[in-house]
């Protein structure tokens, strides 16, 4: 599902909201998780799951095109943990 097709389902399920008002939520909820990770915070979405940020160490890597070794700096990655109930759906069904 892509942005665009989040906010029509919520549109349709919810036809008393304006769209612009659903558009303003979806935009609060995303970046109000944007930055609780960029701070180094966790968000966890009781029976969804759970947002986190990881280190990545600096290391050699190569590039795919030329077989040349490249250094790769560190980073953080965002990961993401998928709770028990949302495991529960995707296995059963």
């Amino acid at each position: 599902m892509i942005r665009s097709e989040l906010l029509g389902v919520l549109a349709k399920e919810h036809p008393d909201l304006r769209a612009e008002d659903i558009e303003q939520v979806v935009d609060i909820f995303f970046d109000q998780i944007s930055h609780r990770l960029a701070e180094g915070g966790r968000v966890e979405l009781r029976g969804f799951g759970a947002f986190s940020v990881r280190e990545r160490d600096a290391r050699q890597g190569r590039n795919p095109r030329t077989g040349e070794t490249v250094a790769v700096a560190a980073k953080r990655v965002p990961y993401f943990r998928p709770g028990k109930d949302m495991r529960r759906v995707l296995n059963d069904g």
